[in-house]
């Protein structure tokens, strides 16, 4: 989703250089002292680093930056750019604030499961209904055979982002909740064969965690990996109110829940973990250590870090693929692979709550990569990612600010001209107004399998949609003639990109008897078309 770019408070962080002076000055901002005691990698400076985070703020318009480069072992390079939210008020980005890293938290779900796998407590090809009994699918057949490696690699024959209105806008599930759904969720693609990324099934990885060790996904994560690894500034909750140093997202206002209402969140182990770039460059650093951290504490065996870095299911190459030589991309076990100009590349992208985390790994170089972004545009974050990846792999990158620009250019052409019309191919259609009469047939009470009651209702002579098991999901209906409705989103004002059509049906006496859905825009993680809500009541 993409929303109006204000100019940047473009803001300087902390510079890191070698040798003793940047060991003094990464101590002060949190790091460890050891942490940059060789240089950058050869092809990469720290102004070219400084270069293209600077044009991506402009070009982008996003308000901070975190950057860190892990070389021969060693933290190289650890820089906050720019402010910490949009109204650039809230202070600078430092190598210690907290940002919100998404789906980079998968391989945190991932690692936990291996580290079950060394202990001997569980097997990659063991079956999940064996471990967890409660574990079902809408096919029998499938249910017996899914292994527990079938929960990472997005290739279950569920469709792209099934499930995902239970974890984001607002829900209030819990990951008990999300399994009992899981019966109820439609098979769109083929058992191990169709890729298509999934979130639900990474909080049930996180669930097989929590059934397996006792211990929530937040206290094992935090224990056994965070803490285990001496992460500076990382958690596996969400900040609280009084920690200072936390980056606001694109959209956000900020404001952090007291520690005492904070609950746990369903959808953690798919996205959950906030992280500082000093954090995310121990991590890195500790991964491609072969799962061992810089004082000798092995996290993860050697074994089951290759195993999380096998290829597992094969994706489509993408338009960018002639640029960087790749001939084929994968995902493992929480991360991405392919060739990158004839080297292997693991890497991983973020996006929640405004933004966005990248991180890439060239084993072979012996070289890391974390970026950290407060700006809810893939764009920017892949610009930087990509132009220092390449720059490590070959000395030279192409212009990725441009490229990413042009592509975000297409993208709002191709939404601009979807929104004003009512269908690929189809003439715009004005809406309508119905009197309060004709509205009232559709007021009532709906249940989805899965997502649970919707309820309708009436208010100062609008239709309005109320989803329970969310903290204000509703929207106000507009009319299209034929019983077909637009739903806008009320805290979604200013992005149509998940709006939604909701086109009711009738019974041959004319009666309403329940409603489909299917997104205006493009955001896969609200799968309303996967509901079919009945109702139940008139009331």
């Amino acid at each position: 989703m993409r929303q109006k770019q204000k100019k940047p408070n473009h803001h300087a962080g902390v510079v890191v250089q070698c040798g003793t002076v940047a060991a003094v000055l990464m101590a002060l901002a949190g790091a460890p002292a050891h942490a940059a005691t060789t240089a950058l990698p050869e092809g990469l400076s720290e102004q070219q680093i400084d270069d293209v985070v600077s044009r991506t703020q402009k070009v982008f318009g996003v308000p901070g930056v975190a950057v860190g480069v892990i070389h021969d072992g060693r933290i190289v390079f650890a820089k906050g750019y720019g402010s910490k939210a949009e109204d650039g008020k809230s202070g600078k980005v430092d190598n210690t604030t907290l940002f919100a890293i998404g789906s980079n938290s998968k391989e945190f779900t991932a690692t936990a499961l291996a580290t079950l796998v060394d202990e001997g407590k569980l097997h990659w090809t063991d079956r999940v209904s064996d471990v967890m009994p409660e574990f079902k699918v809408s096919d029998p057949w499938i249910t017996r055979e899914f292994r527990v490696s079938d929960l990472l690699t997005h290739h279950s024959g569920m469709g792209l982002g099934a499930g995902d209105l239970m974890l984001f806008s607002h829900s209030t599930f819990t990951r008990k909740d999300v399994l009992a759904a899981l019966p109820y969720m439609p098979f769109t693609g083929r058992f191990r064969s169709d890729y298509a990324y999934n979130n639900l099934l990474y909080v049930v990885a996180g669930a097989l965690v929590e059934k397996i060790s006792g211990q929530t996904w937040e206290q094992y994560v935090q224990t056994m990996l965070i803490d285990a690894a001496a992460l500076p500034a990382c958690q596996s909750t969400a900040p609280v109110r009084g920690q200072m140093d936390v980056a606001t997202g694109q959209g956000g206002d900020g404001a952090l829940p007291e520690r005492a209402t904070l609950k746990p969140d369903a959808m953690a182990p798919a996205g959950g973990v906030w992280c500082s770039v000093n954090g995310m460059n121990r991590w890195v650093q500790t991964l491609l250590n072969g799962g061992k951290t810089v004082d000798g504490r092995q996290i993860i065996s050697l074994a089951q870090r290759d195993a999380l870095w096998s290829p597992q299911a094969l994706l489509p190459m993408p338009d960018s693929a002639a640029k960087t030589q790749s001939h084929f991309r994968a995902y493992g076990y929480g991360w991405f692979m392919e060739d990158f100009f004839g080297l292997k590349r693991v890497w991983h992208t973020g996006t929640v709550n405004g933004m966005v985390s990248y991180v890439s790994m060239l084993p072979e170089k012996n070289t890391g990569l974390v970026v950290l972004t407060n700006h809810d545009d893939y764009h920017a974050t892949y610009s930087i990612a990509l132009t220092l990846s390449s720059l490590i792999a070959t000395g030279k990158s192409e212009n990725w600010v441009n490229y990413f620009q042009n592509v975000a250019k297409a993208v709002e052409q191709k939404a601009a001209t979807e929104a004003s019309t009512t269908g690929p191919g189809s003439p715009a259609r004005p809406f309508i107004s119905l009197p309060v009469s004709d509205l009232k047939d559709y007021v009532g009470l709906y249940h989805d399998a899965w997502r649970g009651d919707i309820r309708l209702s009436m208010k100062g002579g609008a239709l309005l949609m109320n989803f329970s098991k969310a903290d204000g999901l509703s929207g106000t209906l507009q009319a299209l003639p034929h019983d077909l409705f637009v739903a806008r989103w009320q805290d979604r004002a200013d992005d149509a990109g998940d709006d939604s059509y909701v086109q009711f049906e009738r019974n041959t006496s004319g009666k309403v008897t329940g409603f489909h859905m299917q997104v205006v825009g493009s955001d896969f993680s609200f799968d309303v078309q996967d509901m079919h809500p009945l109702k139940v009541s008139d009331q």
